[in-house]
């Protein structure tokens, strides 16, 4: 069986400064908001919606643990929550290193139902406040 993967769409992401919750049992926490996001790509275009989007990272030794949530409103205005979780290589220091993601979709839009049944994939840069990811449906 092959695996395929086939362009979904890319993300440009500005962050907050982190919050800093410090250590603790699970490492050291960060904690990103959200300020924009913008997606583009043939089958998914859109915004952040609201301001509960954040980014709650995780690091423990060299190793940076992503935990995104976020809601997007499409071009044609369908809801869909985005979450996905995955990690980086912190050891250069951060956005030396790719961010790889596994992303999921939740929408009620029958638009966009397909999306319900995607799991993706993504690999992002960060560069200061900047994120960039390009993401694709794994089928």
């Amino acid at each position: 069986m092959t695996l395929e993967l086939v362009p979904l769409c890319a993300l440009d992401v500005t962050l907050a400064e982190p919050i800093m919750v410090g250590e603790g049992p699970a490492g050291l926490r960060l904690i990103y908001e959200v300020l924009e996001l913008t997606v583009e790509g043939d089958r998914l275009q859109g915004t952040m919606l609201g301001r509960a989007g954040a980014d709650w990272v995780t690091v423990s030794g060299t190793v940076g643990t992503i935990d995104v949530r976020c809601t997007i409103e499409t071009h044609d205005g369908a809801i869909v929550l985005v979450q996905y979780h995955g990690r980086t290589d912190l050891s250069a220091g951060p956005g030396n290193s790719p961010i790889y993601v596994a992303p999921r979709f939740e929408t009620a839009d029958p638009r966009y139902g397909w999306l319900n049944a995607v799991q993706a994939v993504g690999k992002g840069a960060l560069d200061g406040s900047r994120l960039r990811y390009e993401w694709y449906e794994v089928r």
